[in-house]
């Protein structure tokens, strides 16, 4: 009777392995990807600290404090003098080192700041509609915690990161959808029609492709006035970004395409009148969708990096909005990084979000790939 029933359950198992769709058998593939599957929730995090940004910030962007210029990341303690407290910050002292004459800040253990919980702070709206001024944790006034310490102009870094993430983790995805599209449409029809159109877009790719990169980042970037919102300045980055971007994906369509036109479904469809359109959306796209997919995963860290460059080199985001290349500008020179390491910590950031995206991409691609 046991064996009867394992045996029963087995052939389920096989039956519902052959009956599976595409998209079902990829899904359990990728998820006996452990480096992937991790990613996932690492990635997960950090857009769910992205959205909630201004609630995580204890501070806001224009938040400036000289007294604490280039301080480092506040202790957070449980007990002061061998009784317990509660997690609390103590109040900070500047004073000079007299050899080296250098900033030095002391924990003044004469003021004592607890950490609280959902306080009320500046203002700011939730999602860009709903106005409120509860922040996750903070201090009472006169105190300062600094989670990953402090920049040039006395802003808290960690306020910084978060809503810095906003502009690094979405522009790049955003961009990546305009060039994904750009490049399957474009590349579709050079591949789809041939002749003289297909000569015409491949001798544009070409064109575009042999541009240096950070020259024309340069070029497009001077087209954009220096005192226009930061909103649009955000939707310009989108715009540059996606703009460079589509060509390699479209050669690669367009190379697709050319194999595929000449099969006898696609041929057949053409007999039977189906539009173009339609034979390149219904018919053509599906048949590669699997590569499209991890094309898509593995651009969106390029991205990253390319938003990140640009606002590192001045010709992106420009203070007081911030985003991770903006917070890295500061650790352009040795003796600041060597003086405040912590400056750097955007930086690690930047690098977990593209492994992170390039993980993922490797689990799509090894669950899409048939003899695997």
């Amino acid at each position: 009777m046991i064996l009867q029933n394992v045996t029963d359950r087995n052939k389920r198992k096989e039956e519902e392995y052959y009956l599976a769709s595409q998209w079902t058998l990829m899904r359990r593939k990728f998820k006996k990807h452990k480096l992937a599957m991790i990613s996932l929730w690492v990635l997960g995090f950090l857009y769910f600290v992205a959205l909630f940004g201004n609630f995580i910030a204890p501070y806001n962007l224009v938040a400036y404090n000289s007294k604490i210029i280039n301080a480092p990341p506040t202790k957070i303690h449980l007990f002061h003098e061998g009784k317990y407290e509660g997690p609390f910050v103590y109040g900070i002292r500047m004073e000079r080192d007299p050899v080296t004459k250098r900033k030095m800040y002391i924990e003044n253990k004469d003021e004592i700041y607890k950490i609280k919980w959902f306080t009320r702070g500046s203002e700011y709206k939730l999602f860009g509609l709903i106005k409120s001024d509860i922040h996750l944790f903070g201090v009472d006034e006169g105190g300062v915690v600094l989670l990953m310490g402090a920049d040039s102009m006395g802003r808290d870094l960690f306020s910084r990161m978060v809503l810095g993430s906003q502009v690094s983790l979405t522009v790049p995805f955003a961009g990546t959808i305009i060039s994904f599209v750009l490049g399957i449409i474009i590349g579709g029809i050079a591949g789809y029609l041939g002749g003289a159109v297909d000569t015409a877009i491949s001798r544009v790719i070409e064109v575009l492709s042999a541009l240096p990169t950070i020259p024309l980042w340069m070029a497009l970037s001077a087209s954009i006035p220096p005192d226009i919102p930061v909103v649009r300045v955000y939707l310009y980055i989108t715009i540059i970004v996606s703009f460079i971007s589509w060509t390699g994906l479209a050669r690669i369509v367009r190379g697709k395409f050319i194999s595929l036109r000449k099969e006898d479904y696609i041929m057949a469809a053409q007999i039977a009148g189906v539009s173009n359109w339609k034979i390149i959306l219904k018919h053509m796209v599906p048949g590669f969708m699997s590569y499209l997919i991890v094309s898509l995963t593995l651009g969106i860290p390029g991205m990253i990096i390319g938003e990140t460059s640009m606002s590192f080199l001045g010709l992106g985001i420009r203070s007081p909005a911030t985003s991770w290349g903006v917070l890295l500008q500061e650790a352009q020179e040795i003796t600041s990084i060597a003086m405040h390491p912590w400056k750097l910590i955007p930086l690690f950031a930047v690098i977990i979000t593209v492994l992170a995206f390039n993980f993922i991409g490797d689990g799509l691609r090894d669950a899409a790939d048939p003899y695997k």
